[in-house]
């Protein structure tokens, strides 16, 4: 750059040689004129570095407390590294951006490129990218985690959740089956989790003959009840009337049990109440066909 300088002032590299040798002081007049632009520069590299070394630090502690915030609380360690890392590069990127503004370069331009790449890459992997971007969702917000049975309300699947990956949720059905969901149709649908509280209420419905008597019907409901040791006594215990269907009268009966004791505490409750009302002659109606054959 200097040489090509020397020779457009004086011409030719020849001509350039004479003058030094006749005029040494051509050298130093040169060097003068060049010292802003190189001062000029070397002040740009200083504030270049010492941006650097601080932008390495300020990085440095602003990825070590997002870790420590998503530890306390219990972040997958999986989303905690991919997170950091995202976070890391996404800062270095923006930080030699500033260096390289330093230098009169235009982020502007790299700026569009990069853009315009990711949006292609972005349209050629969109249902790649979704899942990838519900389970980090899932992971964050936890709306269910391993070991909790779920119901996808939009696809019906349900089951007991084995696994949460970036793209896919394994669940486990109770017929041992599994089903890999897209993180991203989950994370767009309705949940039901059913086992993310630790009570759940058991609800039973039983119908009995018009002509029982409810206040015996009652009274054998509840002593049923009383007899279930997975019932929480603490929690409210309700027998009741709940319909005057077409052919019976239909009793509710709500009690609550722990979550891990639902399935088991249904079905006990529902073989004993049918056995408790056969001992006590409750009938209970079912639906019956009436068929008269006319002789012609």
């Amino acid at each position: 750059m200097y040489r090509n300088t020397i020779l457009t002032v004086l011409g030719t590299e020849e001509t350039a040689i004479n003058e030094i040798t006749e005029n040494p002081g051509v050298v130093v007049t040169y060097f003068k004129n060049i010292l802003p632009d190189l001062l000029s520069f070397l002040i740009q590299l200083v504030i270049a570095v010492v941006i650097l070394l601080v932008g390495i630090k300020v990085i440095g502690v602003i990825v070590k407390m997002l870790r420590k915030t998503m530890e306390k609380g219990n972040t997958e360690t999986g989303v905690i590294t991919f997170l950091c890392s995202l976070v890391k590069y996404a800062l270095y990127f923006v930080l030699c951006m500033i260096i390289l503004s330093q230098f009169g370069v235009t982020t502007g331009s790299v700026v569009a490129v990069l853009g315009s790449a990711g949006l292609t890459v972005g349209l050629a992997l969109q249902g790649s990218l979704q899942n990838f971007a519900g389970g980090v969702l899932i992971l964050l917000l936890k709306p269910f985690a391993v070991g909790d049975y779920i119901i996808d309300n939009g696809s019906g699947d349900e089951g007991t959740v084995s696994a949460i990956t970036i793209y896919y949720t394994k669940l486990l059905t109770i017929d041992n089956r599994m089903i890999l969901i897209p993180n991203g149709s989950l994370s767009n649908s309705s949940i039901t989790n059913v086992t993310r509280m630790e009570k759940r209420r058991v609800d039973i419905v039983v119908g009995v003959a018009y002509e029982s008597d409810l206040a015996k019907v009652k009274k054998v409901l509840e002593q049923v009840i009383a007899s279930e040791p997975a019932v929480l006594t603490e929690e409210a215990k309700d027998v009741f009337v709940s319909e005057l269907a077409d052919s019976s009268v239909n009793m509710g009966i709500h009690v609550w049990v722990k979550t891990s004791d639902y399935w088991t505490a249904k079905w006990r409750m529902t073989e004993n109440i049918k056995n408790a009302l056969d001992e006590n002659g409750i009938s209970i109606p079912y639906p019956q066909l009436d068929v008269q054959v006319k002789n012609s």
